[in-house]
């Protein structure tokens, strides 16, 4: 009899060309006016106080004609400013490989609403896809030889358990270039967070991931392309808790949150605060109002 393992591999790849003709993405003009784009954020409402929300495209980010989570983009550093998205309790078992995908509606509004994936071409040359294609984001092109970072996602594929929501988190436009001295710091915890809201989260974990940045960029061909982090940050609210956790757990519910320096100094240190220390941390690091906040009412039920 084949093991699970064997099984869940062979089912996954079974269903990757489904996956990927079906694989969905839409660029919106309001996630709280977009439907079902908004049940990935909590009360439905995204963060707020964003001085520069004109100048981003908020992107429904859709999968076998689903939506998985919600991104906020900039198209002028081509990285995502957040990635919202709601946690899947799993083992972070990960069962194929996927490949990676852009969008193209921010090319074209006109663009196909299908998140596409790159060319096996792309991966050492971008000369395939159009020119507005790579004006407004992201190629695999700009991380060939950045020899220093990784692709690293905002929703990452180990907080997802579905085989399709897993692969949703695979585009360009859910990652930032990440540090690879920060990047194992950051992995663990996310593996910490995962544990954590696998053992006391009984009700849906609402995730919001993000970056600042501090005008470092990748460049490629003597040109600016690509934003490079400064701090990358997460927070999660999760209403409905174990409380009967211990006290070293259950203080981080229903809200909790971390960040760290992404270039690996201080030994990739990353740091868990409560989200009003986090909210206070971004205020100096981030251009938003007196207003900024990541969830709404804080993550306090009514």
């Amino acid at each position: 009899m084949a093991s699970t393992g064997a099984v869940a591999v062979h089912l996954a790849l079974m269903l990757l060309p489904l996956m990927l003709r079906g694989a969905r993405a839409r660029v919106v003009a309001d996630f709280n006016h977009a439907q079902h784009c908004k049940a990935f954020l909590y009360m439905g409402t995204p963060p707020r106080g964003y001085l520069l929300q004109a100048s981003y495209r908020e992107i429904c980010q859709q999968y076998d004609d689903r939506p998985r989570y919600v991104t906020l983009y900039d198209p002028r550093k081509r990285i995502p400013v957040y990635s919202a998205y709601t946690f899947q309790k799993s083992d972070d078992e990960k069962t194929v490989d996927f490949p990676w995908m852009f969008e193209p509606q921010l090319a074209s509004d006109k663009g196909s609403s299908n998140m596409e994936p790159f060319q096996e071409s792309s991966s050492s040359s971008s000369s395939s896809l159009p020119v507005d294609v790579e004006d407004s984001q992201a190629v695999l092109e700009d991380y060939a030889e950045a020899v220093r970072y990784k692709r690293g996602q905002l929703n990452p594929d180990g907080h997802q358990a579905d085989p399709l929501d897993k692969a949703a988190t695979y585009t360009l436009t859910n990652v930032v270039p990440q540090s690879r001295a920060f990047a194992e710091p950051w992995a663990a915890n996310r593996r910490l967070v995962r544990n954590r809201l696998n053992n006391f989260c009984s009700g849906r974990v609402f995730v919001v991931t993000g970056v600042t940045t501090a005008g470092a960029t990748l460049r490629r061909g003597n040109v600016d392309r690509v934003g490079v982090p400064d701090y990358v940050w997460s927070a999660y609210c999760c209403a409905a808790f174990d409380r009967n956790a211990p006290y070293s757990e259950r203080y981080k519910f229903p809200a909790f949150a971390a960040y760290g320096l992404n270039d690996g100094t201080a030994g990739g240190q990353v740091v868990e605060v409560p989200l009003k220390n986090l909210e206070k941390f971004l205020h100096g690091r981030m251009e938003v109002d007196h207003n900024f906040q990541i969830f709404f009412n804080d993550c306090v039920p009514d």
